[in-house]
């Protein structure tokens, strides 16, 4: 059970509803007053922003020992569960992006402003601030179910579970979306017609689309990898090609190497040597995670593997749970900071 500190049980509204933002509260932004936590009930905040990127500090902890994590919006992990002594105080602070639709694009709109949930297995929030980011970075994914802000458990996407591993200044527009193929995502309004306006100078671009490509051919999976990487460098932006995630798919041997767990379509197109040979060709930085998924998956072997994807709920070998989308999006953060493509000080370690 969460408890607060005095100072706090005065500043909280303990009810079912989540306290409004008075309508001038957006005026407050101009250097006076952040929202805080009046915005806040003992398990979840709600401001009334705009959609826009913003900054989050959070006061963790209590007079008993508390641990404590944020989720926020579509089931984004936010900040990963983070301990506190008895009668101590942890400061941390992340950057979150705000959007219409929130979760998936095609999907509902959702909320709006923005949500946030404590979690933990003793949660306390001492205090928090909310103020809109002035100088952060975006990390734009471009991709599938498999990476995509899934709306309902048991699945979750890799880029869902990214942001906990990023600090205040660099936050993830997830704008990936269930189903899409490159053919799709460059074809619906809502996709790349929606993001690339989006993009900044500075700002990175993730795209992984294979798994839906099941008859798209080589020439054409060639070209709309290029399209997107040249829309991204036109708006100044920085494209980074992201092989799939390997499908959980073991041949007899307990290796991964046949068509299936490896991306290989109905038509021969070996997806992943096609996205590093454009990667090579284009001089386009590359995050093979279809090699560090299969090492993975691999060396769990049949069994314990199991627990990173959806089998034992599904028995799906494709889509990931929530460990295994964790998992799978600390290997996102190692590449990240391995070709220099975030500064390490932006990233978390645990």
């Amino acid at each position: 059970m969460r408890r607060f500190n005095l100072a706090v049980l005065a500043a909280v509204t303990l009810s079912t509803g989540l306290a409004a933002v008075p309508a001038h509260a957006y005026e407050s932004y101009g250097g006076r007053r952040p929202l805080g936590i009046e915005n806040c009930t003992a398990t979840a905040c709600h401001f009334e922003v705009p959609p826009g990127t913003y900054d989050v500090k959070v006061l963790l902890g209590g007079e008993t020992a508390s641990s404590t994590s944020i989720s926020g919006e579509t089931r984004r992990s936010l900040l990963p569960e983070t301990s506190a002594p008895a009668g101590d105080r942890v400061a941390r602070s992340f950057t979150v992006n705000v959007r219409t639709p929130e979760g998936e694009p095609t999907g509902p709109d959702a909320t709006p402003g923005l949500d946030l949930r404590l979690g933990g297995s003793a949660p306390a929030l001492a205090g928090i601030e909310v103020t809109p980011a002035r100088h952060a970075r975006q990390i734009f994914l471009v991709g599938d179910s498999t990476v995509c802000d899934q709306p309902g458990d048991p699945y979750s996407g890799w880029g869902q579970q990214l942001p906990q591993y990023l600090r205040k200044g660099l936050s993830v527009a997830n704008y990936a979306d269930s189903g899409e193929s490159t053919v799709t995502y460059l074809a619906d309004s809502r996709l790349w017609a929606t993001v690339q306006p989006r993009i900044r100078p500075g700002d990175l671009v993730l795209i992984q689309l294979a798994h839906n490509d099941k008859t798209t051919d080589e020439a054409t999976y060639r070209a709309n990898l290029e399209t997107l990487v040249a829309g991204v460098r036109e708006k100044g932006g920085e494209p980074v090609l992201v092989t799939p995630i390997v499908r959980r798919w073991f041949n007899s041997d307990g290796t991964l190497n046949n068509n299936t767990a490896l991306l290989v379509n109905g038509l021969g197109v070996d997806h992943p040597a096609v996205i590093r040979s454009v990667a090579a060709d284009r001089r386009v930085p590359l995050i093979d995670v279809t090699a560090k998924t299969k090492a993975l998956v691999e060396s769990l072997g049949v069994e314990a593997s199991k627990a990173l994807y959806l089998y034992n709920e599904k028995r799906d070998n494709t889509h990931t749970s929530v460990r295994g989308a964790t998992v799978y999006a600390g290997l996102v953060r190692e590449e990240l900071v391995a070709r220099h493509l975030v500064p390490e000080g932006l990233v978390r370690v645990g």
